[in-house]
């Protein structure tokens, strides 16, 4: 089944559900639904794992540290107060870029018809995999 990646990326930064555009991604702060609410696709099953606190981090870190850097050179403000403006802007982005990057993540992964399909098994099943 052949899925558009960019209206499902676009609605998924929304925190809109990648099929419809219509529907709540999200349950709760990053809890995605079951099921979206207008059209009734199912995205629970989708796993963004590591990927979005990466890509949330990687932004938060190219526009934080340059902004620190020309702050510094500029009018250098005493350590005290760097040392309390940079951790506190650091964490609100990254707060704010969180759902956004796991809504694009499951977006993607949700287009490219990725699932949680690597489901673990128990340890005892890989090893009779081995051997048999």
């Amino acid at each position: 089944m052949a899925r558009a990646l960019g209206p499902a990326l676009r609605n998924g930064l929304r925190r809109r559900c990648p099929a419809c555009g219509q529907g709540a991604l999200f349950a709760g702060y990053l809890r995605p639904v079951a099921a979206c609410g207008a059209c009734g696709e199912a995205l629970g099953h989708i796993r963004a794992d590591d990927f979005p606190p990466y890509i949330a981090i990687l932004v938060a870190g190219h526009v934080v540290v340059p902004l620190l850097l020309f702050v510094e050179q500029t009018w250098a403000p005493p350590l005290w107060l760097q040392a309390l403006v940079w951790p506190v802007l650091a964490l609100a982005l990254v707060a704010v870029l969180l759902p956004v990057a796991k809504g694009g993540a499951i977006a993607a992964m949700w287009a490219l018809g990725l699932a949680d399909e690597e489901r673990q098994k128990a340890p005892g099943d890989q090893q009779r995999g081995r051997q048999a």
